[in-house]
């Protein structure tokens, strides 16, 4: 989905309505786990962004920036849909939210640099 939204509120009302609780849960999930960082499109620490989500046209898309946290998460990744960076759910029922809680936990705890 295109979208020209200046922030995650306009997004999330842009997004269509099947998706819009799924991807609120997702927010609602980061701003939790994700406390020291900005949000801005995407969350931001030191002005640098780890992670951000999005709706495509054909799947929900979680972007993690931080290769340390998914190769740690390599074994529970195994068998999803992944791209570099990307893990992909194509349907908003897929969500892992327990899978996506424990790498944002792994991105807030983690130090150095981000791919």
């Amino acid at each position: 989905m295109q979208s020209n939204a200046a922030d995650v509120d306009t997004y999330l009302a842009e997004v269509p309505d099947e998706r819009r609780d799924v991807l609120t849960r997702l927010r609602d999930l980061c701003r939790a786990e994700l406390q020291a960082f900005d949000e801005v499109m995407a969350y931001e620490r030191c002005g640098v962004a780890e992670v951000a989500f999005a709706s495509q046209m054909q799947c929900i898309s979680f972007y993690l920036m931080r290769g340390d946290a998914q190769d740690a998460f390599e074994e529970r990744l195994a068998g999803r849909d992944m791209g570099k960076g990307c893990l992909r759910f194509g349907k908003p029922g897929s969500v892992g939210f327990w899978v996506l809680q424990d790498l944002l936990r792994a991105v807030a705890a983690a130090s150095g640099p981000v791919c």
